[in-house]
């Protein structure tokens, strides 16, 4: 009995019984017929027995049939699995992304960093800051691609999600009527202090700014620590910090739209990996 089975045998054998037969399998692996039969014919002879036998005018898996299929599903995801690790080897090239505090503090470095030990020929460069800073820095070119807010009347913009927008403030935490509003936020400009401002003002609500952080990890800890109320949009709940319903007359707000923007530059194929993958996380 050979020592091994030929993977090319075992494709057309699993794409068989997948597609309801060999006719159907030769149609999509773009082969004839009898070369797909003779596949099978390879394959049971370096099975050392048969792995189909007839049932009226169908071909149905022996016992070893079974066995063989089985393993067959494991190699050959075994083998597909190492080709497209040798391709994200090759794939080379520089990435320059900046995003916008609120989102470097979730999920989004650790699919970052998910992405660079998949492709470590990759060099990810990431910067993180305000939305006006980050579309400056991609007009000039010294960013390749930016996942912010706004930005909706860019021609580069790429819808990715729309992300609601609460009050944030301490676990166990809510708005006492009549007090005062302690506010943390970040410093000007910013639409997220602007707006909460805007919100405090139109409902005839005192408010003070009691604590100005200058990143969103910093903001967190204070909101964490109850020196005061923020808001913001909401994408992975910090730790801490829980969404704390509207002030008395204050209307929830409407959702904000996050994009991604490419500068509407050509490129290159790391950059256009990465592009592609935020995207599929759109949803």
């Amino acid at each position: 009995m050979p020592s091994h089975f030929d993977l090319d045998c075992l494709r057309s054998f699993v794409a068989a019984q997948d597609l309801g037969g060999f006719n159907r399998a030769a149609e999509v692996l773009n082969r004839s017929q009898s070369a797909v039969s003779q596949q099978l014919r390879k394959l049971e002879e370096q099975a050392g027995q048969p792995l189909t036998r007839r049932d009226g005018r169908q071909l149905v898996l022996t016992p070893a049939g079974d066995t063989v299929l089985a393993y067959a599903r494991r190699l050959l995801a075994l083998n597909d699995e190492a080709m497209a690790a040798l391709g994200n080897y090759a794939l080379a090239g520089q990435v320059r992304f900046g995003v916008v505090g609120d989102l470097a503090e979730s999920w989004l470095p650790a699919m970052l960093a998910s992405f660079q030990r998949a492709h470590p020929q990759i060099v990810l460069e990431v910067c993180v800051d305000r939305a006006s800073a980050l579309f400056e820095a991609l007009d000039r070119g010294a960013l390749d691609l930016v996942l912010t807010f706004g930005g909706d009347g860019r021609i580069d913009a790429m819808p990715w999600r729309a992300l609601p927008q609460r009050w944030l403030g301490a676990v166990g935490g809510t708005f006492t009527p009549d007090e005062r509003v302690e506010l943390a936020v970040l410093p000007s400009p910013c639409r997220f202090r602007k707006a909460a401002i805007d919100q405090l003002e139109a409902a005839g609500i005192p408010w003070r700014i009691a604590f100005t952080g200058h990143s969103v990890a910093a903001l967190w800890a204070a909101v964490r620590a109850g020196l005061g109320v923020t808001f913001r949009a909401v994408d992975d709940m910090p730790q801490g910090i829980a969404a704390w319903d509207e002030p008395l007359s204050v209307p929830q707000a409407l959702p904000i739209s996050v994009n991604l923007h490419d500068g509407g530059r050509p490129a290159d194929a790391a950059i256009d990996h990465l592009r592609g993958i935020l995207l599929e996380l759109k949803d």
